[in-house]
């Protein structure tokens, strides 16, 4: 296990992560310390537990929004996949009919040709 130093409000915070992921933890407290700056300027002291609070349901908000945009997307690629396989199926459908009317025609012309050829 990896150890991380963050900054988040001015307080440094030792942390464990996995082998390779000190950058993304480094990258998620910072987004962690932007929102409690951004708070801040919008707000003032409040206090700091306070505006941590108000970044972690700003955090939480932004992370239930994207879980319904990718629910709303999964079921979109369902969709997609199922009127795919529909038209994938339809196309056979119409290629196998008109691969009969072929041998059809075919079956046809061969037999027309032959009532039509001199007989010898």
């Amino acid at each position: 296990m990896a150890q991380v130093s963050v900054t988040i409000n001015g307080k440094i915070y030792r942390m464990a992560c996995e082998d390779g992921q000190e950058a993304h933890l480094q990258g998620l407290a910072q987004r962690i310390d932007d929102s409690i700056h951004s708070l801040r300027g919008s707000f003032g002291e409040i206090g700091d537990q306070r505006l941590t609070v108000m970044a972690a349901v700003m955090a939480m908000d932004e992370l239930a929004e994207t879980q319904r945009k990718l629910k709303s997307l999964e079921a979109e690629n369902r969709s997609l996949r199922e009127t795919r396989a529909a038209v994938i199926e339809r196309r056979d459908q119409v290629e196998a009919e008109i691969a009969r009317r072929i041998d059809e025609t075919v079956a046809r012309i061969e037999s027309l040709a032959q009532a039509i050829e001199p007989r010898r």
